[in-house]
C-alpha cells in the first residue's frame, strides 16, 4: 500500500493532478498494486488566507509518505519567490531531496525547434544536484541602497553532497544501459574551487567503482551548444544546482516544451516529490484546456521510483501513443481535446502495444 501525498497547488495544478490520478487509478488496476492518497492544500490560496506556506508540522506528515505528487506552485496575487521558497525549496531541503531528475525525451508526434532532429536524437537525462550550490542562500549585502552596495552569493559544495549526486548519476547511467556515458557539466576554467571538487570526485568515483561507464566533461556553455546542435551526443548529464536549473529548461524546450516536461525531486533513501515543470498557468485555470501530459509523466516517474517499473513503462508508452496518434499540438487549447479527454485517452492507451 503506497501512501501518496497530493499537493494540487495553484492555477491549473489541480486540473492536471486530477488527470494524473485518473491514470494512476487505471494503471494500478492493471498492474495490481494498491495506494492511498492524502491531499494537502498548500499553495497561493492557503497563503492568502493564513499567511502559511509549508509549516514544519506538514513536513513531518510528508515524511510518513512514500511519495509526493505536486501540481504547480505560483499564484498571481502572491509576490514571486514567497511560495517557491516557502514550499518548493523548503520541501526539497527539509526532505533532503538531493537529486533533481529531468528526462529530456522527444516523443513521437511532438515538434522540436531543432532542425532535422527526431525522437532517436533527443533522449537523455539530466541529474541535477538539488540541495547545495547557490541555492542554499549563503551570502548577504553591505551598504544596501547606496552606490557602494555589495551583494555576495556563495555557492556551497560539500564533498558529501557532490559525491552522493555523482554516485546517483553513475548508478542511473548503469541502469539506463544506453550509451553508458556520463557527462559532467561544469565550468572548471573559471569556477576553479567548486568544479575542481566536482571533477576530482567524478574521476575518482568513476575510475574506482564504475570503470564500465565512459566519463566525459563539457563546460556549461558548450553543453548548451551541443544540446542544440547534437543532442544525440548525450546519455546522462550530471551537474550542480544552478547549471542544472538552466540546462533542464533548455532541455524542456528541445523535447517539445514545458507541456511535456516532467521532473522528480529525489531522495533515494526517503520521500521524493514529482511534478510537471510548466508551472501554474493561471490564465487557463478552470477552462479544461491545459495539457496534462507532463503531470501524467511525472506520475509515471513516481511509479518508477517506487519500484513499479512495469506500470511506469505502460504509462510512458500510453503517453507516447497519444502524442504520436491523437494530439494536434501540446499547446493549451490547441490539442484537439480537452484536459479531461487527454487523460481519458492515456487511460485507453494503457493496453496498446
Amino acid at each position: 500500500m503506497y501512501k501518496i501525498a497530493v499537493m494540487p497547488g495553484d492555477g491549473t495544478g489541480p486540473e492536471v493532478v486530477r488527470e494524473g490520478l485518473k491514470v494512476l487509478e487505471a494503471v494500478a488496476g492493471k498492474c495490481k498494486f494498491k495506494y492511498e492518497t492524502e491531499e494537502f492544500d498548500f499553495g497561493g490560496e492557503r497563503y492568502k488566507r493564513t499567511g502559511e506556506t509549508l509549516p514544519d508540522s506538514a513536513i513531518e506528515e510528508l515524511r510518513k509518505k512514500d511519495a509526493i505528487f505536486l501540481g504547480a506552485i505560483g499564484h498571481p496575487d502572491v509576490q514571486p519567490g514567497i511560495l517557491e521558497k516557502g514550499i518548493l525549496l523548503k520541501a526539497r531541503f527539509a526532505l533532503d531531496q538531493y537529486i533533481n531528475l529531468r528526462p529530456v525525451k522527444l516523443y513521437p508526434g511532438v515538434e522540436t525547434p531543432l532542425k532535422d532532429k527526431g525522437p532517436k536524437d533527443i533522449d537523455f537525462v539530466v541529474v541535477r544536484e538539488n540541495t547545495e550550490g547557490l541555492y542554499v542562500g549563503a551570502g548577504g549585502t553591505l551598504k544596501q541602497g547606496t552606490p557602494d552596495e555589495v551583494a555576495i552569493q556563495t555557492s556551497v559544495n560539500t564533498r558529501k553532497g557532490v559525491e552522493r549526486c555523482l554516485r546517483y548519476a553513475f548508478e542511473y547511467t548503469k541502469k539506463r544501459n544506453k550509451a553508458k556515458t556520463l557527462t559532467l557539466c561544469g565550468k572548471t576554467n573559471v569556477l576553479t574551487f567548486a568544479f575542481h571538487l566536482w571533477e576530482r570526485a567524478f574521476h575518482e568515483i568513476g575510475k574506482k567503482d564504475y570503470p564500465d561507464i565512459k566519463r566525459d566533461y563539457a563546460h556549461v556553455d558548450a553543453t548548451c551548444m551541443w544540446m542544440v546542435k547534437n543532442p544525440e551526443w548525450f546519455d546522462v548529464i550530471v551537474t550542480d544546482n544552478m547549471f542544472g536549473d538552466i540546462i533542464t529548461d533548455l532541455g524542456a524546450m528541445i523535447q517539445g516544451g514545458m507541456g511535456i516536461a516532467a521532473g522528480g525531486n529525489i531522495n533515494p533513501e526517503g520521500v521524493s516529490m514529482f511534478e510537471p515543470i510548466g508551472g501554474s498557468a493561471p490564465k487557463y485555470t478552470g477552462k479544461n484546456v491545459i495539457n496534462p501530459l507532463a503531470a501524467v509523466s511525472a506520475m509515471g516517474m513516481m511509479l518508477d521510483t517506487l519500484g513499479e517499473t512495469k506500470a511506469a513503462l505502460m504509462v510512458e508508452k500510453a503517453v507516447m501513443t497519444v502524442t504520436g496518434t491523437k494530439l494536434k499540438s501540446l499547446s493549451a487549447g490547441k490539442m484537439g481535446y480537452s484536459t479531461t479527454e487527454v487523460g481519458d485517452l492515456v487511460c485507453e492507451m494503457l493496453d496498446k502495444k
